[in-house]
C-alpha cells in the first residue's frame, strides 16, 4: 500500500506550488479543498486496494494472510496519519500567515491543552462571578441608610449584639447602622468546636472600621462567648475542650484590640458548687498567664438561676470566683438585668433600683462592673426563667430603665440589648417571621430619651402604658406556665412528704421542661 505520510506531503507540496495562482481572498479555503481531495484520492485508492484484498482473501486463503495487514501495521500507519496531518496543518499555518485573518489548525495536543486551560478559565470565572453576586447579596442586605441617626458621644453608650456574619468587620457597619454606640458579637460560630482561625484581613479591616466610625474597640465592643463552654466542668476531656475554645476567643479579642470579653460562669454538673467555682477561677488563671490574651479583661454574667447547677445566679457566688482569681485587673462583671430580675434582684422602683446596685457594690464592687444586657424579662421577679423581652413590655417595665439611664455611676459603661427582634413576616404565612434591626434601633432611641425624662409626667405614663399593653399577652402566657410550675413543685414536694412521690422518666422531665420553656435557658 502506498506510504500515506508520502502522499500527504506531495500533495501539500503540490498544493504550496499553485498558492501562488490563487485568489489572495481566500488562500485559507482552497489551500485545505487542495488536501482535502488529495486525501480523498488516496482514501479511494486505498479502499479500493483494500476490496481487492479481501475478495483475493476469501477466493485463496493462503494468500489472505499475507494480503490483510496486522495490528501492529494499521496502529503504525494512523501514527504517520497523525503525523503527516500535524505538518500539513503547519504547512498551511505558515503559508496564509501574511494573509491569513484565522489561524491554521492546531495539533490535537496543542488543541486538547487549550481546551482544558479554557476549562479552566470558565470554571475560575464562574466561581469568580457567584462570589461576585454572593458579595453582593451580602451588600445590598444592608440598607443605604441607617436606621437611626447614631448619637456619637452620647453619656450611656447603648447599642446591641449584632451580626458579624461574612467577618468581624461587618459588626461595626450593623452597629453604626443601627445607631448604636456600642455592640457584642460572636467572633466565631458559638454553636460549633471547630472553627477556622481569624484572618489578618478580617482583624485590620476591624481596626480601621473601628476607627472610620469612631468606636474604641478597648471600651465599647463586648463579644459574647460561645455557649458550648462551660469552664466549671471538672472531666479532663470536656476541660481541655472548654478551655481552647475559650482561649482562642480571648486571643481574638487581643488580636483585634479587643478589651473586654463576656461568657456565662458555667454549671456544676459535674462536681459540687464550690469544685465548679474553683474549677472556673483556675481556668481562668490559666488564660490569663497566656500570652496570646493580651490584657483583655474577661467578665462573668450574671446568671438568672439562683438554685440548681448553674453557677453565677447570685453575687456572692461571682465574688467567690473573683476571689480566687491571681490578677484581679483581669476580671470583671457583666450585668443583665433580666437575669439578675429572675434571679430575685429588683430592679423597679427606685428603692429596689438602688437597693440592688448598692448590694452589688458591697458584695463584689462597681469597679468590676464593666458592660451591662439590657433586657425586660417576660418571667416575673424571681422566677430563675431567662426570658428576654423587649424594653417596657415585660414584668420589668419601662420605669426599670428609666432609673438605669438616670444613674450617674452606669456612665459610659457599654450597654448591650439582646432584646428579641423577630417580626412577622408579611410576605410569609401564618406563624413565619424575619429579622428587623428597626427594632433595636428604635429601643436604643427610646432608651437615650429616658435620660433626663420626668417619671412622673403625662409623657412618660403614656408610653410605659403603650409598652406594657404590647407585651401583655406574653406575659400573661408566660405567667400560666410559672405558676403550673410552681404548682406542680407544690405536688410534688406533698408527695414526698408522704412518702409517695414516685421518680419521673426522664422522658415525662424533659417534656415538663420544654413546656415550661426550659430552666436557664437563653431563651428570648
Amino acid at each position: 500500500m502506498a506510504d500515506l505520510s508520502r502522499q500527504v506531503r506531495s500533495a501539500a507540496s503540490t498544493r504550496k506550488r499553485g498558492a501562488d495562482q490563487v485568489d489572495a481572498e481566500e488562500p485559507v479555503k482552497r489551500t485545505r479543498r487542495a488536501t482535502r481531495g488529495a486525501a480523498k484520492a488516496n482514501y479511494a485508492e486505498e479502499s479500493a486496494e483494500d476490496e481487492t484484498e479481501a475478495v483475493v482473501a476469501k477466493s485463496s486463503p493462503k494468500k489472505a494472510g499475507r494480503g490483510r495487514k496486522s495490528k501492529k501495521q494499521i496502529e503504525e500507519e494512523e501514527q504517520a496519519e497523525a503525523i503527516a496531518e500535524e505538518e500539513v496543518d503547519a504547512e498551511e499555518a505558515v503559508e496564509v500567515k501574511p494573509a491569513a485573518k484565522k489561524p491554521g489548525r492546531k495539533p490535537k495536543a496543542q488543541v486538547k491543552k487549550e481546551d482544558d486551560a479554557a476549562q479552566e478559565g470558565e470554571n475560575g470565572a464562574a466561581t469568580a462571578n457567584k462570589a461576585k453576586r454572593k458579595t453582593k447579596a451580602k451588600t445590598e442586605e444592608e440598607p443605604a441608610v441607617p436606621l437611626a441617626e447614631r448619637n456619637v458621644g452620647h453619656a450611656y453608650k447603648i447599642g446591641a449584639h449584632v451580626s458579624a456574619s461574612g467577618g468581624v468587620q461587618n459588626a461595626i457597619l450593623n452597629s453604626n447602622q443601627i445607631g448604636g454606640n456600642a455592640f457584642a458579637l460572636f467572633l466565631k460560630n458559638q454553636r460549633r468546636w471547630a472553627n477556622p482561625p481569624l484572618k489578618e484581613e478580617n482583624a485590620i479591616m476591624f481596626k480601621a472600621a473601628c476607627k472610620e466610625h469612631k468606636y474604641e474597640s478597648d471600651k465599647d465592643v463586648v463579644p459574647h462567648g460561645s455557649y458550648l463552654v462551660n469552664l466549671a466542668h471538672t472531666d479532663p476531656e470536656r476541660t481541655q475542650q472548654a478551655y481552647d475554645s475559650f482561649l482562642d476567643d480571648v486571643s481574638r479579642c487581643h488580636q483585634l484590640g479587643i478589651r473586654l470579653y463576656n461568657f456565662h460562669p458555667g454549671n456544676a454538673a459535674s462536681s459540687t458548687r464550690d469544685e465548679a467555682l474553683k474549677q472556673i477561677a483556675t481556668n481562668l488563671n490559666r488564660a490569663h498567664a497566656d500570652p496570646s490574651t493580651g490584657s483583655v479583661i474577661t467578665l462573668l454574667e450574671t446568671m438568672a438561676v439562683f438554685t440548681g447547677n448553674t453557677v453565677g445566679g447570685t453575687f456572692e457566688e461571682l465574688r467567690q470566683i473573683i476571689d480566687q482569681i491571681d490578677d484581679k485587673t483581669r476580671v470583671g462583671v457583666c450585668l443583665d438585668t433580666c437575669h439578675v430580675f429572675a434571679a430575685g434582684y429588683d430592679l423597679r422602683t427606685a428603692e429596689t433600683f438602688t437597693q440592688t446596685l448598692d448590694t452589688f457594690d458591697r458584695v463584689i464592687g462597681l469597679s468590676y462592673l464593666k458592660a451591662l444586657h439590657l433586657n425586660d424579662s417576660k418571667a416575673p421577679l424571681s422566677s430563675g426563667r431567662d426570658l428576654h423581652a423587649n424594653i417596657g413590655t415585660g414584668f420589668l417595665g419601662l420605669r426599670a430603665f428609666h432609673h438605669l439611664m438616670n444613674e450617674p455611676r452606669l456612665r459610659g459603661l457599654p450597654m448591650v440589648l439582646e432584646t428579641p427582634i423577630d417580626v412577622p413576616d408579611p410576605k410569609g404565612g401564618l406563624g413565619k417571621t424575619v429579622e428587623d434591626r428597626g427594632v433595636w434601633a428604635r429601643e436604643i432611641k427610646l432608651l437615650e430619651s429616658l435620660v433626663g425624662m420626668d417619671a412622673e409626667g403625662d409623657a412618660f405614663a403614656k408610653l410605659e402604658d403603650e409598652l406594657q399593653q404590647r407585651g401583655k399577652g406574653e406575659r400573661e402566657r408566660v405567667m400560666a406556665q410559672v405558676v403550673k410550675r410552681e404548682e406542680k413543685k407544690g405536688e410534688k414536694q406533698t408527695k414526698l412528704s408522704f412518702g409517695k412521690a414516685a421518680p419521673k422518666s426522664k422522658r415525662k422531665k424533659k417534656n415538663e421542661e420544654e413546656e415550661d420553656g426550659g430552666e436557664g435557658s437563653d431563651a428570648e
